[in-house]
């Protein structure tokens, strides 16, 4: 690691505590745009463009850790910050720099093995540690603001004020507070000015505004520490402060989607995807860069109720694959600066290729990451798979139960809760996966658990298993016996996501995709009896459910009789390093099965 990389990075003014505030842009002024007609001079017009990216998801390079490889989908999709660069480049040589903003809407440093690598194995909080490599690659490109996402706090919020150190511009989270003064913990919101040649200088303000959900994600980091009230209610706060600041455009960058749904259910009174009620609810706001739900939104129109006015809604889609544009058209009269119109629309970073300063750049963490995730660990006498993990019961999934029940059984020796039985959820994250027969490296296992989701033991008791399996089966979609079956259409319901379906391993039962939701767990044994309902168990269980993710029942609320910081991922690579041989006879069984009226459906 070259020494220029570990160097220390002084904050810059904009960063300072309470809010982000820059001065007037030194490059050269833009003119305003001014003509006659019939000898009387006509309003003069200003063009600025904010540009936005969001879910980058420690994506700097388009290139696939787990596969080894280029990255490449059946769209053509390309991905990374390095591409980014390219866009933001042409955009600004092509408008002028003086002209335009970089924005990003949160989910930073969380993602790929690359940020993995420096928040774990080579820890950018260590005494001398690395400069982030998402910190290296935006301060390169030059963003102006960041709104904080909800896997910021992955890592804790020491590994978060570190990156937020290295970093040249400021992470805005006006809804994140400190839990015992109520204030933000964050820069609320970025101001900058843009001269004007021949009129005064055009205020652009931006409020970031990140996921009340990180209450429930991540409660082992922020309880106590931080809270998160609704986007819509903080915003309501800041905008009028913002105008009364003089600012004559406010974009807010939020990490929330625009669906109006939250996957939390009622656990918090504050909307998880709430983006398009900011717009609807809150006066005074000209164009919101949304994040969080991963989904392409060139643009989205909606109508401010209390003015009347449009305000105009982008989401690029995740991982680099798109860049947001907001276009905005001011005009001066009346002494102030007005905004006549906003267009959006994004650009495809399949369309350029990758800006070889940012390769440069961090070539050498790249490349040390992939050394690493190539790392053999053991040896796998055949070869396991995903594809079929959505719907049959797979090998590859019991690998993780089996980890997770040996390590919460080891955990638990010489507690009161040793002698309980230990069962374990797992979902099948990914469709794709692949642990090749022979030898098995970090980026095989890694593949398979793809997020940093740590291990929690909770005391169940049987009926609220019974429940528990219950809610998860309504990932199936309703299918009559005389059907014919689609595995593509059999999944999803609800638009339920694949890592919000759990196996539960250590039980034995069927499901019924005939009948009712609610009504599908069949044939519900323990040890070869059925369950009995005042039974209890101890679930070993990632922090995301076990803190409320997917809203399944009970799990929240239950006695917690244990929890680690060490990731689900790194203890699958331990238990297979310890084994030396990935053998299924040691891990997988047929725990359950889909039926329809009784009838196996495979």
């Amino acid at each position: 690691m070259s020494l220029n990389r570990r160097k220390f990075l002084k904050k810059s003014a904009v960063t300072g505590a309470g809010v982000a505030l820059a001065g007037a842009v030194a490059a050269p002024a833009a003119e305003a745009a001014e003509s006659k007609k019939g000898g009387r001079p006509m309003k003069k017009r200003y063009s600025l463009t904010v540009m936005g990216t969001t879910d980058l998801h420690g994506h700097v390079f388009n290139w696939d850790y787990f596969k080894n490889a280029e990255y490449q989908d059946t769209a053509g999709n390309a991905q990374g910050l390095a591409r980014i660069s390219t866009l933001v480049n042409a955009i600004r040589k092509e408008r002028g720099r003086s002209n335009t903003l970089l924005l990003d809407a949160g989910d930073t440093i969380q993602g790929t093995p690359l940020t993995y690598y420096y928040a774990k194995v080579d820890p950018i909080t260590a005494k001398g540690g690395p400069v982030h490599p998402m910190a290296q690659a935006m301060n390169a490109i030059g963003y102006d603001a960041v709104a904080l996402g909800n896997h910021e706090f992955n890592y804790g919020i020491e590994t978060l004020r570190k990156f937020e150190e290295q970093c040249r511009f400021p992470l805005l989270g006006a809804n994140a507070l400190d839990a015992k003064t109520l204030k933000p913990a964050f820069p609320p919101y970025f101001i900058k000015k843009f001269q004007v040649r021949g009129a005064p200088p055009v205020k652009v303000a931006v409020l970031g505004l990140t996921n009340p959900g990180i209450a429930i994600w991540d409660k082992a980091y922020v309880q106590g520490k931080l809270v998160f009230p609704g986007l819509e209610e903080q915003a309501a706060k800041w905008v009028p402060k913002l105008r009364s600041m003089g600012a004559d455009v406010v974009v807010v960058s939020a990490h929330s989607g625009s669906s109006g749904t939250s996957s939390y259910g009622d656990q918090l009174p504050y909307v998880e995807n709430s983006a398009a009620l900011v717009a609807q609810q809150v006066p005074g706001i000209d164009a919101i860069l949304v994040g969080h739900a991963h989904v392409e939104i060139p643009e989205l129109k909606v109508t401010n109720t209390a003015t009347g006015r449009t305000v105009v809604l982008s989401e690029p889609l995740a991982y680099a694959e798109r860049l947001s544009l907001f276009d905005f058209e001011l005009v001066f009269e009346k002494g102030k600066w007005t905004v006549e119109s906003v267009a959006a629309s994004v650009r495809n970073s399949n369309s350029v290729a990758d800006d070889p300063r940012i390769t440069r750049l961090l070539k050498d963490e790249h490349d040390v990451v992939v050394a690493y995730v190539n790392q053999v660990v053991g040896t796998a006498t055949e070869t396991l798979t995903t594809v079929e993990a959505r719907y049959k019961d797979a090998p590859i999934i019991d690998l993780i139960t089996k980890v997770q029940e040996d390590v919460v059984k080891a955990a638990l020796v010489g507690t009161a809760y040793a002698s309980l039985p230990v069962i374990a959820q797992a979902s099948p994250f990914s469709r794709t996966s692949e642990i090749p027969a022979g030898n098995v490296t970090i980026r095989d296992l890694s593949s398979l658990y793809v997020y940093d989701n740590t291990l929690v033991a909770k005391l169940l008791t049987g009926a609220q298993v019974r429940a528990y399996l219950e809610y998860s089966a309504n990932y199936f979609v309703r299918t009559a016996a005389g059907a014919v079956i689609d595995t593509e259409k059999l999944t999803n319901a609800n638009n339920r996501p694949d890592y919000n379906y759990d196996y539960v391993s250590g039980l034995r039962y069927d499901i019924d995709i005939a009948q009712a939701e609610g009504s599908r767990i069949k044939n519900l044994t323990y040890n070869g009896a059925a369950l009995d309902d005042a039974q209890q168990f101890v679930l070993a269980v990632n922090n995301y459910r076990a803190n409320g993710g997917g809203a399944f029942p009970h799990v929240a609320s239950a006695t917690e009789l244990w929890a680690e910081s060490t990731e689900i991922r790194t203890r699958i690579a331990e238990w297979v390093t310890a084994k030396g041989a990935l053998d299924p006879a040691e891990f997988a069984s047929v725990d359950w099965k889909l039926t329809r009226d009784g009838t196996p459906v495979f």
